[in-house]
């Protein structure tokens, strides 16, 4: 499978999180930036929306949300999907 295809899933999981929180890019930005980090709206829906993202950054993402831990069922064969 194309990279493209790998960073649509990887932003499809963050804004899904968001999503379940109603959260906001906004409301994400605050949560990095108690964090000490240096991320505002703007940089966070360009990253979004490129897809293209490291994995440090979702890391900090999920800890922001609060996130203990998050399942994940990549299999695009799974009778689940």
């Amino acid at each position: 499978m194309p990279e493209e295809y790998w960073n649509e899933q990887a932003k499809g999981i963050l804004k899904a999180q968001l999503a379940r929180r109603n959260m906001r890019y906004h409301d994400l930005a605050l949560a990095l930036q108690a964090m000490g980090l240096e991320e505002n709206q703007n940089t966070i829906a360009t990253k979004l929306s490129r897809g293209t993202f490291s994995f440090a950054f979702f890391i900090q993402c999920m800890y922001a949300l609060r996130m203990d831990s998050i399942e994940l069922n990549l299999n695009p064969y799974s009778e689940d999907q």
